[in-house]
């Protein structure tokens, strides 16, 4: 049995806040505006899996109203929901997911952002896919004002 979830997130760029996505702490002069550390990927990958389960939001389970979440890694928030995938007798399948920021490039990044996704959720990173786009300077991303990313992720029953 086999089950898909979609996940999408969007953060504004603001000075002083690093800029982590995927785990990785890249180098900018711009970071993620959030009540975490606003890691637009692992939120989307987060809420994909969740939508995957049936089991509402990232933002239900850790609201921006709560404290405990202020300045949190979302490394931490997906190793939380990953135990949820597991206790209802699921696995990740695969995931696929967009990085839509304008600059800095993210090619360099990606490899290590598999890795990290690797290692927390026990796959293979041949059953990762993480694709940089651009919004060919439209929108508040093409303006460099914020950061999107979406994913989808496919669990299926553990046998």
């Amino acid at each position: 049995m086999f089950r898909i979830g979609l996940g999408y997130d969007i953060h504004k760029l603001v000075e002083n806040r690093p800029l982590i996505i995927g785990g990785i702490n890249i180098p900018h002069n711009k970071g993620l505006l959030g009540h975490s550390d606003a890691d637009v990927l692992i939120h989307a990958i987060i809420d994909a899996m969740l939508g995957a389960l049936a089991l509402s939001d990232i933002g239900t389970h850790f609201p921006d109203t709560d404290e405990k979440y202020k300045g949190i890694s979302s490394v931490e928030l997906l190793k939380n929901v990953y135990s949820l995938v597991l206790e209802t007798g699921f696995v990740i399948n695969n995931i696929d997911s967009n990085i839509i920021i304008q600059e800095p490039k993210m090619k360099p990044y990606i490899p290590k952002m598999v890795k990290l996704l690797s290692d927390v959720l026990k796959i293979s990173v041949a059953d990762i896919s993480i694709k940089a786009k651009t919004n060919e300077q439209m929108d508040s991303v093409g303006q460099k004002e914020a950061v999107i990313a979406n994913a989808v992720v496919m669990l299926r029953k553990d046998k």
